[in-house]
């Protein structure tokens, strides 16, 4: 132990030693944050407020708007605070508060848009018994189920990863506490039980995202035998956002598990982490408001209420 000093705290990286660049940085990432927080916000406040989306796609969804807006506050406050200050320093609890809180947020985000996902199935393909399936006690159990999940998961994943006392290096390349990042610096055994760890986890994934893929055949099967033009877009345009996020949340993860961060420079790492820590909080809000009419409208009268 006498060879190598215990780390307390990391340093997150500077990406520019220029104070102008770094207070645009800061506003930058200022902007992307009220953007998105606004936009969660507003989804939720209309999805409660009118009592026509007091259904179960809308009730999900409100949910996958409270994810977002977590998942988007565990990283980047802190970041703007740290450029704004010219600070670089995070604590160990602070990393492990990061990394526990990203894994939670979006464990539970995948684990939702699975609920999501056989909703619409339902929906599409036994609308008779839609009523009878999605009741309010079954959709509020399968959203305490998913927040439950994800807990476990990151509790699971979170206590391996800080059960040893870290050495080494405690400069992290990224502008939060990345996962890949703070592995380099964690003990051997630490690392080997994570990988296994990473890969059960990949193993339940993909049973899930097969499932997704099954649901979503189904749903495509059933939409093309409905004889109406005017019916299959109207099915179809209720279930295209579901699969619009569950893709970009997929290909974000994907990104952030198999790159290689020792290959790659500082910028495409910030850019390759803002691909799944901030664009899904962003482009959730847009994909839902921009193409239903009945949650536009909702914000609209809650809007007007407001204003006069």
């Amino acid at each position: 132990m006498g060879n190598f000093s215990v780390i307390t705290e990391f340093l997150l990286m500077e990406f520019s030693s220029t104070r102008e660049l770094q207070v645009l940085h800061a506003a930058l990432f200022l902007l992307i944050y009220l953007a998105a927080l606004l936009g969660n916000l507003l989804t939720c406040a209309a999805i409660i407020t009118d009592p026509h989306l007091h259904c179960p796609m809308y009730f999900f969804l409100s949910n996958l708007s409270l994810l977002d807006i977590g998942t988007i506050s565990v990283t980047l406050p802190k970041f703007i605070v740290n450029t704004l200050c010219g600070s670089q320093s995070l604590s160990l609890l602070g990393c492990a508060a990061q990394i526990f809180f990203f894994l939670y947020f979006a464990a539970t985000e995948f684990a939702l848009l699975v609920a999501m996902s056989y909703d619409r199935f339902v929906a599409i393909c036994q609308p008779l018994h839609y009523g009878i399936i999605m009741t309010p006690a079954r959709c509020l159990w399968a959203a305490a189920g998913s927040w439950l999940s994800g807990l476990l998961y990151s509790a699971v994943h979170t206590g391996n990863m800080f059960r040893l006392p870290f050495s080494g290096s405690n400069v992290i390349h990224q502008f939060f506490c990345d996962i890949p990042h703070v592995l380099k610096v964690s003990t051997s055994d630490v690392f080997n039980t994570e990988f296994a760890l990473i890969v059960a986890s990949s193993c339940l994934l993909l049973f899930c995202f097969a499932f997704l893929i099954a649901s979503y055949a189904r749903i495509f099967s059933s939409v093309l035998k409905i004889p109406s033009v005017e019916g299959r877009y109207k099915a179809i345009s209720t279930c295209s956002p579901q699969l619009m996020i569950l893709m970009l949340f997929l290909i974000s993860v994907m990104t952030a598990v198999f790159r290689n961060i020792s290959d790659t420079s500082p910028i495409q790492n910030l850019l390759i982490a803002m691909a799944y820590t901030t664009l899904p909080p962003l482009l959730n809000p847009l994909i839902y408001s921009l193409r239903n009419q009945k949650v536009t409208a909702a914000m609209g009268k809650m809007i007007k209420r407001i204003v006069f």
